[in-house]
């Protein structure tokens, strides 16, 4: 589990020699552009609520007792190592298993299962939970820049896998929104609301100047933007181009537009 405070977005970068249009445009090799349209979302009031469960501080105390143990505890182990009574150590350790952090069941740590009544036991989830604000994706950018790396091809340098990667992404993604739900070309107005679901759900947070233009007021990637504006900038543009040539958007077109404590991607009129 991860939360931090993010620091504010890095300057956008200026325009990208070899952003424009890359070959290669379907999903990644392996990927299922389905299952990629739902693999990073927007931190949603589950993970918020399971890290509030830990404000409570004989409840962190004991999560931090388990994690350590490296094993199953008991309800006896968990309120000793906290010192409250067994009673009210239960209450706390089923509001951590509620929250997802912790998991229950019934068996005797460290020992063979014997007949009877098992005592009721505590572990770490395998959940993992992470809280950034502003929200920050490095895991995808991270993810990317691997896909990168293992499908180089002979005649792309490292900057231009990275380009096709992204907006091999980006383009999966879209063509499953069209796919599953609404088949055929969408027209503008409905390709925008589309397009404005998938960025808030991956942290740029966009917002509507004008009916027809949106505007990415969050980078994901950062820091990472501020050091490497290129590549990362480039990645972004990308990411959104192949999203609306996957969705088969008409009459709009993502285009670099720095703007300082923003995303340096903005999506506008084809012919502005």
């Amino acid at each position: 589990m991860h939360a931090s405070p993010g620091t504010g977005p890095s300057p956008g970068a200026g325009p990208l020699p070899g952003a424009g249009p890359l070959p290669g445009a379907g999903p990644s090799p392996g990927a299922d552009a389905s299952s990629r349209a739902g693999a990073w979302p927007a931190v949603d009031d589950a993970a918020i609520d399971s890290v509030s469960v830990l404000g409570e501080d004989s409840r962190r105390r004991m999560f931090a007792f388990i994690r350590h143990a490296h094993r199953p505890v008991t309800r006896d182990e968990a309120a000793e190592s906290v010192g409250i009574s067994r009673k009210l150590a239960a209450f706390h350790l089923d509001k951590l298993v509620d929250a997802g952090l912790l998991r229950a069941r019934y068996g005797v740590p460290g020992a063979a299962r014997r007949v009877g009544r098992q005592p009721k036991v505590y572990e770490v989830a395998d959940t993992e939970i992470r809280i950034n604000i502003p929200d920050r994706r490095h895991e995808l950018l991270a993810e990317l820049l691997l896909t990168a790396v293992l499908t180089e091809q002979d005649d792309e340098n490292a900057v231009q896998a990275a380009l096709r990667t992204a907006r091999e992404r980006g383009s999966g993604l879209g063509t499953a929104e069209r796919t599953t739900s609404c088949p055929g070309v969408r027209g503008t107005a409905a390709g925008l609301a589309a397009c404005e679901r998938m960025l808030e759900q991956h942290g740029f947070e966009p917002t509507r100047p004008s009916p027809d233009r949106l505007r990415l007021h969050n980078c994901p990637f950062h820091p990472f933007a501020g050091r490497a504006p290129e590549l990362v900038c480039g990645m972004n543009h990308a990411f959104v181009t192949g999203y609306l040539q996957g969705l088969q958007i008409t009459g709009v077109r993502a285009a670099l537009a720095p703007r300082p404590d923003a995303c340096c991607v903005e999506i506008g009129p084809e012919h502005a």
